[in-house]
């Protein structure tokens, strides 16, 4: 026993050594590269031939060096405004979305929100902003057009703009006031039986929100319910365990997390009652469902709550904290990786910190159970349980909708009609759509297919190497065969254009809400849903046990 005591003693020695040295070596590390950069920065401002400003210089190093860690981690001034809208969903200003026009070089309201300065002052979809303040605006983008908006609530601007169609100027006096944007921007009731809930975001007060939602419900006799997670990039994670608190019972470990330091390692469970534990849930998710979205989703998977519905989610699993840094900054740092009820984390790519990423094959995960035994797996997001993707759209449609004569048109038939049916029910009728095309093609608009510029590259390449003349035929006649044709293609793609117009034209009278029940009207993922919820013996086979062969 002395003997071995002895053994275990030096080996303890041994292993404590190495520790330290290990870590004298890096904190060598640390210091030796710290004065590397200052003697490099020093060079740089004494003898560049060009005055650099410190904060710009610096902040290009900070971002530099953190854009390698991870896309999550970033440092903000305290100039800057972005971390706290992030987390609360708050900032000061008018409450509008502002895009560029092209034809006007300028600045123009794309979307005024509900009840907000920019609503409560007049201003519409379409308005051309001229200056604020007496500063002229054009040729701003939107970012800087934004900065000079925004600011402390209760302060005032003058803004002068341009409403199309008509020939003199207005000016309004505008009162900025704290904005908060909605984490639930639409909820209501699919059919007699079952709700719907659009959580967008997990700033402050979403739990709240949705709970307030389904709440109202089930006052209107909802007893099953749809939650849609679509390109909801997260958020707090404190709101998505009380989310799946509303849901399931008290004492429940939802989330836990696990890092470095070990303050940073953490156990959520649920702490309150549940609002209804029995309702049939269905969540919708996409590729761009991230961090709380797949708390959330995949807790209730392993939880056996609720089908999830859709396409694979973006596979976040990592958490950032919030650190103060000197002179009013603040880092959001990756400080853990989250794990949900089954034990897995559901990261899907791993950051070398050399500006590559490695994502794990579906062949490298491994293989986790739900609570009744129902096998999921880690790595590359939550994989719905039932996978149903949204119908392509031709790359046409995307370049169309991003364009100015498609938002002047819809401008302009806003203009001509002073009010159009409710929301969800409104259908553009075969003359207007005539008159948007003619409209379209009036203005000149262009839009790059992809097939187009394909075998324009191909062509390139053949003709580098010395196949171009033996295929000329062919590929001028492949040319011409795909050539853009902007008539036959507004036809050819009319059933799916027309509910992009019908749905913009809804938001001008019916603000967001109406354009989240527009929007259903064509979706094919949340009538998936819909079906699925109504056929309640094909639900709850989906949330039975299965060999595994079977869920493969």
């Amino acid at each position: 026993m002395k003997k071995t005591r002895i053994i275990l003693s030096v080996l303890l020695a041994i292993y404590a050594n190495t520790v330290f040295a290990q870590a004298e070596n890096h904190n060598s590390q640390v210091a030796r590269n710290l004065e590397i950069f200052d003697e490099i920065y020093k060079a740089l401002d004494l003898y560049y031939v060009d005055t650099l400003a410190a904060d710009t210089a610096i902040k290009w190093a900070i971002d530099g060096m953190l854009m390698k860690v991870d896309p999550f981690t970033a440092y903000y001034p305290s100039d800057d405004e972005e971390l706290k809208q992030m987390a609360t969903g708050k900032y000061g200003g008018i409450g509008s979305i502002i895009r560029f026009s092209k034809k006007h070089d300028r600045v123009v309201i794309d979307e005024p929100y509900q009840n907000t300065p920019s609503d409560r002052a007049g201003l519409k979809a379409g308005d051309i902003l001229i200056s604020i303040d007496g500063k002229d605006v054009k040729g701003m983008l939107p970012a800087k057009v934004t900065t000079m908006l925004r600011g402390e609530s209760g302060t005032t601007f003058s803004l002068r703009f341009q409403r199309p169609g008509e020939k003199k100027p207005r000016t309004v006096r505008i009162t900025r006031a704290t904005i908060q944007t909605p984490s639930v921007p639409y909820y209501g009731m699919s059919d007699n039986r079952t709700g719907y809930i659009l959580l967008t975001g997990f700033t402050d007060g979403a739990a709240r929100e949705v709970r307030y939602a389904l709440e109202q419900i089930r006052n209107q006799g909802g007893n099953k319910l749809i939650l849609d997670l679509r390109n909801n990039p997260g958020g707090s994670i404190t709101e998505a365990v009380d989310i799946v608190n509303l849901f399931v019972a008290k004492g429940q470990k939802v989330v836990y997390t696990k890092g470095k330091q070990s303050i940073a390692n953490r156990e959520y469970l649920t702490t309150t009652d549940p609002v209804d534990s029995v309702m049939p849930v269905i969540v919708i998710v996409n590729q761009n469902s991230a961090s709380a979205s797949e708390i959330v989703s995949g807790s209730l998977q392993d939880m056996d709550r609720a089908v999830i519905i859709g396409s694979r989610t973006y596979g976040k699993g990592l958490v950032q904290a919030i650190r103060d840094v000197p002179y009013r900054g603040q880092m959001k740092l990756t400080t853990a990786r989250y794990y949900i009820p089954s034990g897995r984390c559901i990261q899907a790519h791993q950051y070398n910190h050399d500006g590559t990423i490695r994502t794990t094959p579906d062949s490298l995960t491994k293989v986790f159970h739900t609570r009744i035994g129902r096998e999921v797996r880690d790595g590359g997001g939550i994989k719905p349980d039932i996978i149903s993707e949204p119908d392509s759209l031709p790359t046409m449609i995307y370049d169309l909708i991003q364009s100015d004569p498609y938002f002047d048109w819809i401008t302009r038939y806003a203009q001509k009609h002073s009010g159009i049916s409710e929301a969800g029910s409104f259908t553009l009728s075969d003359a207007d759509y005539s008159d948007f095309c003619q409209y379209i093609k009036d203005e000149k608009f262009t839009y790059n297919r992809r097939s187009d510029s394909a075998i324009k590259f191909l062509k390139e390449i053949a003709r580098q190497e010395g196949y171009l003349e033996i295929a000329k035929t062919e590929m001028d006649s492949l040319e011409k065969r795909f050539a853009p044709d902007l008539d036959y293609d507004l036809r050819r793609h009319k059933s799916k254009i027309i509910p992009f117009i019908e749905s913009e034209i809804v938001t001008r009278y019916y603000y967001q809400g109406g354009y989240v029940r527009q929007q259903l009207k064509s979706d094919k993922v949340y009538h998936e849903a819909l079906q699925l919820i109504s056929d309640r013996e094909r639900f709850d086979d989906i949330l039975k046990t299965r060999p595994a062969s079977d869920t493969k």
